[in-house]
């Protein structure tokens, strides 16, 4: 059919505004937006060869979407299944992939691998690998945890999250430990750098230099944290490191300081010492409840960007690159977003508590 001799298109009210709804899509449904335009510009009179000029398409897409709309209207220009390789796995399956992988373990194995689950299902591994996906599944994968028997479980958390939450006024609060045997190690063989495509590459073996404690107090309000390195972590140890808390703090302060339950932190000579500074008061996490305590999350960072990968000829080169490196930390501190409530922290633990209460765990 000619372009002289095209049918007319004419559009009711709705189908009108419907279209011109379509038409104004900036980025989804793109097709169905260029088909739109196409349909109202052949409302319009034009020909063909005037529609695919004006929208810069061609001749053959106008002519197919002109006989499409006057064929099924705006029905026909929803796009058609495309042809394609049938779905092969069905519901069944899938649900028997998820079942057993939550609820059924291989013979003599502990979790399913996908070759043995693909198997036993009938399936490829790829599918049972894409099924895990979609459900979140990671058999592989395992976490430990502890739950504290601190019978004063809950008055510590409530403590420590309502420090961190709504800190004192007129005080700091320090979230304090230590990292003990900090190992000064050297690789056997030089490291060789990172290339394109090449992690860096470190020997396996090393020589041992020695080791340093680190005391650290972290200020959870600016995230600045005041360190003392040590060769033990006595209790003298740690009341040297509350003096040193005290010469860098504000004498109108007071000084919150949460610790753990270490026996050196409730030693005479440091009771003796909070007795003579009533202005410092300690806190004590709950026992085997090291997560709580932020400055936990401090030592991470100092792991992960300065211990993990690094390479240390002597124990003053390890001393001098941790110092290096708080510096560079406190110049640019920022503090720890703590978001979690008490109550919010011990309905995990109960909910825990629970599950692992039930027989058939």
């Amino acid at each position: 059919m000619g372009d002289n001799r095209l049918p007319p298109v004419v559009l009711s009210e709705v189908e009108r505004l419907t279209l011109e709804s379509w038409a104004k899509r900036r980025s989804t449904a793109q097709g169905l937006a260029q088909r739109a335009r196409i349909v109202l510009a052949c409302a319009r009179g034009w020909n063909n060869t005037m529609v695919a000029a004006r929208l810069d398409t061609e001749r053959k897409t106008v002519a197919r979407w002109r006989t499409r709309f006057l064929r099924d209207r705006l029905e026909g220009l929803a796009d058609e299944p495309r042809p394609g390789v049938p779905r092969s796995i069905t519901d069944a399956q899938v649900e028997e992939v998820v079942v057993r992988t939550l609820e059924e373990t291989p013979a003599g194995g502990t979790h399913w691998s996908k070759r043995e689950l693909a198997k036993v299902v009938g399936i490829s591994p790829a599918s049972v690998l894409r099924i895990w996906h979609a459900f979140g599944l990671q058999p592989w994968r395992t976490e430990t945890f502890k739950i504290s028997p601190d019978p004063f479980l809950i008055d510590k958390v409530r403590d420590v999250v309502g420090l961190y939450l709504a800190p004192p006024a007129n005080a700091v609060v320090f979230a304090v430990d230590e990292k003990p045997q900090i190992q000064a190690l050297e690789r056997t063989a030089p490291v060789l750098p990172m290339l394109p495509g090449v992690p860096e590459r470190r020997s396996f073996d090393y020589v041992r230099h020695g080791t340093v404690d680190l005391f650290a107090a972290l200020n959870t309000a600016t995230g600045k944290v005041i360190t003392k390195l040590s060769a033990q972590h006595r209790a003298v140890d740690f009341r040297d490191f509350l003096d040193e808390i005290d010469r860098q703090t504000g004498k109108d302060l007071a000084v919150h300081v949460i610790c753990d339950n270490l026996s050196a932190h409730k030693a005479p000579v440091v009771h003796k010492w909070l007795l003579a500074h009533p202005r410092f008061q300690l806190h004590f996490t709950p026992t085997y409840s090291s997560w709580i305590n932020q400055v936990e999350r401090w030592f991470a960072e100092l792991e992960r960007r300065c211990l993990e990968r690094g390479v240390f000829c002597s124990l003053d080169d390890l001393k001098a690159a941790l110092e290096n490196w708080i510096k560079v930390w406190n110049d640019e501190a920022r503090p720890f977003k703590w978001t979690k409530t008490a109550d919010q922290i011990l309905d995990r633990i109960c909910r825990y508590c629970d599950r692992i209460s039930k027989p058939d765990h």
